[in-house]
C-alpha cells in the first residue's frame, strides 16, 4: 500500500491550512491522514487508489452511501443548474420543512441553517430568549458543535472554557452533569431552576463512543424542565433520520422535546443544519420575533433538494431495514469476537450506528444477557451493567490511546476506514453490503 500522494497533499496543505486540515478530528490520524479522490457506494478510494470499506460516512450524512440514486442526483443537478442560490424562498424549502414536520414528532415549525454548530448555538439562543433565562444545562463529553455556550468542561460547581478564546464569563452560563446520572440533573435544578432557560443533551452520546440512556432517564428530563418551566432541547444532529427512522430518536424513545436541532442527514450529504419546535417558541426567531436569526446560504435549494430526496427515497424504499439490519449483523458479530478475545470491551450503537469501545474491566465473556447481544442497552440485570460506560467519562477511561495509536492502523491496513478516535461513533450506509459486514468483521479478530 502506497501512499505518497496523500502525504505530498498533507504537505502541501501544512503550507496553507492551519494543521493541514478544515476540522480538528480530521488531523487525527497519524501521521499524516489519507486523502480520499472519490467515494463508491460504501467505500472509499484514496489519492494513492486505495480502497477502504467506509464506515465514517462523512461522519453521519451520508445515509445512502456515496452512490446517491438517481431521483437524489437528478434533483441535486436541476437545481444545481438553475442557478446557485437566490437571496429569496424557493419552493424546495417549504417542500422539506413539510416533510420534517409530518415526520418528526415534536416539531411543528422549523428553521434551516447551514451547520450543526449554527443549529445548536440558534437553539441556545432562542431558549434564553424564550424563557428570559439565562442558564444552559449540557451533559459532560456531549457535543453541540463548537460554539462557546457548549464548549464547556469541569462540573455544573466549576465550568470552564474547554477551548482558548472562550471567556469565563460564557462558561459560567452553562452546567455540566453526567449524562445518566439523574440525581445531578435535580441537585442542579434545586440551585439555579428559576435561571435554566434548557437542557440540551443528545438522546444518545453520539460523540463519546455510542452512550445508550439508562431507562427512563429522558422522561426524567422531561419531567424536571416542565416542573420548573425550561425547556427540552434534544440535539439529533447525529441521530436525527438515522436512529428510529423518520421519526428519529425522540420516536423511539417517546419523549417529546420542546426544541430539535439536526443536521447531516436532513441535508443529503450537503451543508444544513435545522431547529424545529413547538410553533410558540420557533415563532420566537425573526422576523416573527424577538430573537434575531439569520444566514445568506439558509434553506440553500442544492442542500433542501439532496435533503428532501434523500428523505423520500428512504421513505419509499428498504432503506432502514437495510441499514439498521447490517448494523444488528455488525453489533452481534462483533459482540461474539470481543466476547472471545477482549471480553472487558463494550460493543455498543442501535439501528445504523456502532462502536467498539476499549472499556479496562469486566465481569468475563460470558456475561452478556441477550438484549444486550447487539449493542449494550444498560440494562441493570446484565452481568456487565456495572461496567459499561454510562457517560462521557466513562469512555474517556478507556484505553482511548490504544485504539487510536494502534487498533486504527491495524484496521487501515486491512482496507477498513473507521473513525478517527475512540469517540467518533461509525455509521451504516444503504451502499454497504453483506460482505462490507463479513469482510468487516474479519479484519476486527485479525486487529483484536
Amino acid at each position: 500500500m502506497t501512499e505518497d500522494n496523500s502525504r505530498e497533499l498533507y504537505d502541501r496543505a501544512l503550507s496553507v491550512l492551519p494543521g493541514g486540515v478544515n476540522s480538528a478530528v480530521r488531523a487525527a490520524i497519524e501521521p499524516y491522514p489519507f486523502f480520499v479522490r472519490k467515494g463508491e457506494g460504501g467505500h472509499v478510494i484514496d489519492a494513492d487508489g486505495n480502497r477502504y470499506i467506509d464506515w465514517v460516512m462523512g461522519l453521519g450524512p451520508l445515509l445512502l452511501g456515496h452512490d446517491l440514486p438517481e431521483p437524489v442526483q437528478a434533483a441535486i443537478q436541476q437545481k444545481a443548474s438553475e442557478g446557485p442560490m437566490y437571496g429569496t424562498p424557493t419552493e424546495v424549502e417549504v417542500d422539506l420543512a413539510e416533510f420534517v414536520v409530518r415526520h418528526v414528532p415534536s416539531v411543528e415549525k422549523i428553521r434551516f441553517v447551514n451547520s450543526g454548530t449554527e443549529a445548536t448555538t440558534s437553539a441556545v439562543r432562542l431558549a434564553r430568549g424564550y424563557t428570559g433565562r439565562n442558564k444552559i444545562v449540557v451533559m459532560q463529553g456531549g457535543y453541540h458543535g463548537a460554539q462557546e455556550s457548549t464548549l464547556v468542561e469541569g462540573d455544573a460547581e466549576d465550568p470552564k472554557p474547554s477551548s482558548a478564546g472562550i471567556p469565563q464569563s460564557f462558561a459560567d452560563h452553562t452546567l455540566p452533569v453526567p449524562f445518566n446520572d439523574e440525581d445531578a440533573i435535580r441537585e442542579v435544578f434545586e440551585e439555579h431552576g428559576d435561571d435554566i432557560a434548557a437542557v440540551l443533551t443528545e438522546p444518545i452520546l453520539g460523540n463519546y463512543g455510542i452512550v445508550y440512556p439508562e431507562e427512563g432517564y429522558h422522561e426524567s428530563l422531561r419531567e424536571i424542565t416542565d416542573d420548573h418551566g425550561s425547556l427540552l432541547i434534544f440535539d439529533e444532529v447525529i441521530t436525527g433520520f438515522r436512529v428510529g427512522g423518520l421519526g428519529c430518536a425522540q420516536s423511539e424513545f417517546g419523549v417529546t422535546p420542546d426544541l430539535t436541532t439536526f443536521g447531516k442527514i436532513v441535508g443529503g450529504g450537503f451543508p444544513v443544519g435545522a431547529i424545529g419546535g413547538r410553533a410558540e417558541i420557533i415563532e420566537h426567531f425573526a422576523p416573527t420575533g424577538d430573537v434575531f436569526q439569520a444566514g445568506t446560504f439558509s434553506g440553500h435549494p442544492v442542500t433542501m433538494a439532496a435533503g428532501l430526496e434523500t428523505l423520500k427515497f428512504a421513505a419509499e424504499n428498504d432503506v432502514y431495514s437495510h441499514v439498521n439490519g447490517l448494523g444488528d449483523r455488525l453489533r452481534r458479530g462483533l459482540t461474539e469476537i470481543v466476547a472471545d478475545q477482549a471480553p472487558s470491551y463494550t460493543v455498543t450503537g442501535t439501528d445504523s450506528m456502532f462502536k467498539v469501545i476499549f472499556t479496562r474491566e469486566g465481569p468475563g465473556p460470558d456475561s452478556l444477557e441477550e438484549q444486550c447481544l447487539a449493542g449494550c442497552r444498560q440494562d441493570p440485570t446484565c452481568p456487565r451493567y456495572d461496567y459499561s460506560p454510562k457517560n462521557a467519562g466513562d469512555v474517556k477511561n478507556a484505553e482511548t490511546e490504544r485504539w487510536r495509536r494502534i487498533f486504527w492502523g491495524t484496521m487501515k491496513e486491512q482496507d477498513v476506514f473507521l473513525s478517527q478516535n475512540q469517540f467518533e461513533c461509525q455509521f451504516v450506509s444503504y451502499g454497504h453490503t453483506e460482505e462490507d459486514v463479513e469482510e468487516t468483521l474479519e479484519a476486527y479478530k485479525e486487529a483484536l
